[in-house]
């Protein structure tokens, strides 16, 4: 079946997420600092990962709510140094609205905005992602159709809801949706097990780890050989 409509991931297919992460934790931890004092204390970055990590093993289900389980962490954080119910939650509210809006501050790939331009004459365009990041809230926005995060749905790639979600929302056959990602896992086998096409970002030319099961249906190292690829799924 021909392609009709073509789905992103975001992060690391579209964009470098690790510069704007740095900067949305930084901007985070300053606003603790300054509104929380003691919300950190004796917390090196490594601590705060482990009580990230305990908090999911906790509540497993905010391993797909991301912007939940940040939220509740900073709440966490605050009550245990201390501060009020009400105070914390305010606190958590207002230090994920930092994050969150330093998380927004991509930088496409230099070539991507074009070829997403150009893709959109032809497809329909999707993003489908584990995180949190808003396609809306970047340069690409207008270009996209829809748009599924894991929290939408209560799962993350590689389970199915998110790609079901797509084929839902487009309301075509599983085989006429394209997906491009970077993540073998999480991109290529899940969108292969829900039944849609598949395209491997590979900038750094990997090669395909058998384990991850059959190849995906076209590789690319640079977004611009995208429309020749989905052109000749």
């Amino acid at each position: 079946m021909t392609v009709a409509v073509v789905t992103f991931d975001l992060d690391n297919t579209l964009w470098d997420v690790e510069p704007a992460l740095l900067r949305a934790e930084a901007a985070q931890r300053a606003w603790l600092e300054r509104h929380r004092p003691g919300a950190l204390a004796g917390l090196d970055d490594s601590a705060l990962f482990e009580r990230k990590r305990a908090l999911v093993r906790r509540e497993p289900r905010l391993a797909h709510h991301v912007s939940d389980m940040r939220r509740q962490f900073l709440y966490e954080l605050q009550r245990d140094a201390g501060y009020g119910e009400r105070e914390a939650r305010a606190g958590a509210e207002a230090a994920f609205t930092v994050f969150l809006g330093e998380r927004h501050k991509v930088e496409l790939y230099e070539e991507a905005l074009a070829v997403i331009e150009q893709l959109a004459r032809h497809y329909r365009i999707g993003a489908l992602t584990n995180g949190n990041a808003d396609i809306y809230k970047t340069d690409a926005g207008d270009y996209f159709d829809f748009a599924f995060l894991a929290e939408d749905v209560g799962a993350s790639k590689p389970a199915p809801e998110l790609f079901r979600a797509a084929i839902e929302r487009a309301g075509v056959e599983a085989t006429a949706i394209a997906h491009v990602g970077d993540s073998p896992s999480h991109d290529v086998a899940g969108a292969r097990e829900a039944g849609l096409k598949t395209v491997w970002f590979n900038p750094g030319a990997e090669p395909w780890d058998p384990a991850q099961g059959a190849r995906p249906d076209a590789t690319v190292q640079q977004l611009t050989e995208l429309p020749s690829a989905l052109a000749a799924l």
